[in-house]
């Protein structure tokens, strides 16, 4: 393994070339369409080293291994759990093909599941699965790790913590992105950019997905932001098959000549995915020779993220609201429905708080006798789905920390450590392991400051602690220590000092829990207000405050004109233009609705937040209030499903909403169903579809979601499940006479299946339309075998509405 400074300097004399496609070499050298890859390699040892050594010879400076299913789960599907023994032999196949100067990257795919909170892979489980692959690779002697084709933040954060906590190896992570901009589950470049540098990734990009030029608008997304270097490995166009081969349009020459915008646009680490070839990068080299590497542009940034969305901290913006209302204390009913494991509440004060513009949450779970451990796993898992806001992880006690900062799929913020000994001889290296910012609170041993003096001593000595665990002052968020001015009038001017100090000799971000200033005083809110605005003259960064307060909000707003953090007035007037004298400004979005009031609103409601822990009883409610079963589902249900769907074209929402949502409906079916049979009103499906992934190709994770969307709608679905043999799809369709044939395919190997399927059908005089779909799919090569297609589950129920509702069943045009 070579060490992480070695490829570093690496990085700062040259454009390190990485290596091109693998699955589309084996295919050219006689690899059938169906088998394991990895295990084919191990049984054709010396095609697979003419594949690496031919790379190497075209230039590439890093020849990844043949592993990228070689996971527990993957491998699982061709009857082998051999799995640190098969990475290990392919490492070493891939290491006597190049020779000893040449780096050699493990390779590490995705699993093929969504990993907890956003799927039911366990995330611990997930962790030690890659844990077991990267065992086997180091023993293979890589000498780094590629995490690749990640569509999911959750498994490429996974998948980085077992090789942080395995060895010290350099590790790539790159990400795939829809033609939208985002990964299938909704993350962006820059927000995945800061989530995965900030946990300990030494170089990010994205790789697959695209051809060069949609990649490059990526690259050039990350770059403003990046602390690290960045990679890119686009496709050579898009995927077209000739009879029974996969063909990819864009030759070498074209391809490279993409290479000059890469290097311009900063990348640091270039080569090609599906349908490149060493010619490919033979020619991307040569562009590349004389292209100086751009270094990163910053050393270290302020920013939290979530899993959809980031929050960049700079000075001179406008005030910073972190909404301080998912906190229990003083909260009796938030205190009860955290004791009995509900979560109504923390959902309705998320909706609540992003409706009321805050930017930030403050999430705290502290009630007596409650298991915070497991409490914050829950509600970690459930903000990760409805809310994109970033959080900030409140809690007295480390454990409770260090369980939110291991799930929260994004850069969170700590809230906070002090100069209390023990605290920060814990937390501090608990930050540092995940990458988190922290507020720095300066209390010390039995000691609360009441002077500015004294303040800035204890933030001195924690961020001379912090530093030497590698943080800067742009990972620190200083709290300027409010205290009551019922009880000391001086205290309002000292903590003003502290923030000044911050702001201006010590040019660090500053916080402010805004509410104890006016403590055991009448009309606290205009307290509040005064003071805030006072502290955003002083250079305050961020308060924790309710937003909604409309006073608070309102000069908060007002101050960031008067301090010229919002450029002409922007945000103001876009808030308060066309309001009406007396009334508040218009705060809903489609994706966060007003609260609902009547049992028949708060089911729908909970469709479209996808609230599966609630959806029983507000079904029963709406029941014994004699909403009739049949008029739940047409009138509430539907329609909901429905909304999401345009939610999810319109890209307000993404797949673990669409996933949350459709499961919610789902839940709310299963108890509606016998009624609707005993009511003597019978549920007639609208059509049977048949759905299957063909023969050969072992994911199934977009067929089920397609599954489970049409049963929602009210289809009849078989489900045939994964790798399916043609003669058994044919049988189905016999016996059973479908409206429609759906049929999945993740790979361009197994395209060919579909084909066949297709062509079998209509030899044995099967006329049911078919229905394609996948990610290497494409809708011209649906028409060119005559099917209709669908980019998703939502575009897939209304493909299947036409072509059940259209004559003849062919879908129109």
């Amino acid at each position: 393994m070579k060490s992480k400074e070695t490829i570093r300097r690496l990085l700062k004399k040259k454009i390190l070339v990485l290596d091109g496609a693998t699955g589309t070499e084996l295919q050219k050298r006689g690899m059938p369409g169906g088998v394991c890859p990895e295990l084919w390699c191990l049984e054709h040892p010396e095609i697979i080293k003419e594949i690496h050594r031919s790379y190497r010879q075209a230039g590439s400076d890093i020849v990844y291994t043949c592993t990228f299913g070689a996971n527990r789960y993957k491998l699982a599907q061709y009857g082998t759990r051999e799995v640190r023994e098969i990475n290990r032999n392919l490492a070493r196949l891939a290491r006597h093909a190049v020779g000893p100067k040449a780096l050699v990257a493990g390779d590490i795919g995705p699993t093929g599941h969504f990993v907890e909170p956003f799927g039911d892979l366990p995330f611990e489980e997930a962790v030690s699965a890659f844990k077991e692959q990267i065992q086997g690779l180091l023993e293979g002697g890589v000498d780094l790790f590629v995490i690749e084709t990640m569509m999911d933040i959750q498994e490429a954060r996974a998948a980085l913590i077992a090789v942080k906590e395995t060895c010290p190896a350099f590790t790539v992570v790159t990400l795939t992105y829809e033609n939208g901009g985002r990964t299938l589950n909704g993350t962006d470049p820059a927000t995945a950019l800061i989530t995965l540098q900030s946990l300990g990734a030494d170089a990010v990009g994205c790789n697959c997905s695209t051809g060069p030029e949609a990649m490059l608008a990526f690259i050039e997304a990350m770059k403003p932001h990046a602390t690290v270097p960045l990679a890119a490995k686009p496709n050579a166009g898009l995927p077209r098959l000739e009879g029974e081969e996969t063909f990819f349009d864009m030759d070498a020459e074209t391809f490279a000549s993409h290479g000059p915008a890469f290097a311009a646009a900063g990348v640091n680490l270039l080569g090609g995915c599906c349908g490149t070839t060493p010619d490919h990068i033979q020619a991307l080299a040569g562009t590349l020779q004389n292209a100086p590497p751009r270094p990163p542009v910053r050393a270290a940034l302020s920013a939290v993220s979530s899993a959809r969305s980031y929050r960049l901290l700079t000075r001179n913006e406008p005030l910073v609201i972190v909404g301080e209302r998912l906190n229990p204390t003083g909260k009796k009913a938030l205190q009860q429905e955290l004791l009995a494991g509900k979560m109504s509440l923390v959902r309705q004060m998320t909706r609540e708080q992003e409706q009321q513009k805050a930017d930030l949450l403050d999430v705290n779970v502290g009630v007596p006798g409650l298991d915070e451990v497991k409490t914050i796993r829950e509600v970690i898992s459930l903000l990760a789905t409805a809310t994109e806001l970033p959080l900030v992880i409140d809690s007295s006690k480390v454990e409770t920390i260090e369980t939110a900062l291991r799930l929260y799929p994004g850069r969170a913020l700590i809230n906070s450590i002090s100069g209390e000994k023990k605290k920060c001889e814990r937390l501090l290296p608990l930050a540092a392991r995940y990458g988190a910012m922290f507020i720095l609170l300066p209390l010390a041993d039995g000691e609360v400051p009441e002077t500015a003096d004294r303040r800035i001593a204890i933030v001195r000595e924690v961020y001379g602690k912090a530093r030497r665990l590698g943080f800067t002052k742009e990972d620190i968020v200083v709290d300027g220590l409010v205290m009551t001015a019922a009880t000391n009038a001086n205290a309002p001017a000292e903590t003003l000092k502290t923030i000044a100090w911050c702001t201006d000799r010590f040019q660090a971000k500053t916080i402010l829990g805004i509410s104890n200033v006016s403590f055991g005083l009448p009309e606290r809110k205009w307290l509040n207000a005064a003071f805030l605005a006072m502290a955003q003259l002083s250079g305050l960064t961020m308060a924790i405050a309710n937003p909604s307060m409309e006073e608070l909000m309102a000069l908060k707003r007002a101050a960031d004109v008067l301090t010229a953090r919002d450029a002409q007035a922007s945000a103001y007037i876009a808030h308060f233009a066309g309001t009406a004298e007396g009334k508040k400004p218009a705060g809903t979005s489609a994706m966060q609705p007003p609260a609902p009031a009547g049992p028949e609103e708060k089911v729908r409601a909970a469709v479209l937040e996808g609230n599966r822990d609630d959806i029983g009883d507000l079904v029963e409610g709406a029941l014994s209030a004699g909403f009739e079963a049949r008029s739940i589902v047409d009138d509430l249900l539907i329609p909901a499903i429905v909304q999401v769907g345009e939610l999810f074209d319109r890209k307000v929402y993404f797949l673990p909403q669409l996933i949350a949502s459709a499961e919610t409906m789902k839940k709310a079916l299963a108890i509606l169903e016998p009624r609707l049979k005993s009511g003597g009103i019978p549920e007639k499906a609208r059509g049977t579809v048949v759905m299957a992934t063909v023969q050969g190709d072992i994911h199934d994770i977009g067929k089920n979601i397609v599954v489970l969307m049409l049963k929602n709608h009210g289809f009849r679905v078989l489900d045939l499940g994964k790798d399916v043999p043609v003669e058994t799809i044919l049988e189905t369709i016999r016996t059973e006479n479908p409206d429609v044939v759906g049929l999945s395919a993740l790979m361009t190997t197994t395209m060919v299946s579909m084909k066949t399927t297709i062509e079998q059908a209509r030899s044995a005089d099967l006329t049911c339309p078919f229905l394609i779909g996948g990610a290497v799919v494409t809708r011209s090569y649906a028409d060119s075998i005559g099917a209709a297609y669908a980019r998703d589950g939502v575009e897939a129920v209304r493909v299947v509405e036409q072509l059940i509702g259209s004559a003849g069943g062919e879908l129109s045009k």
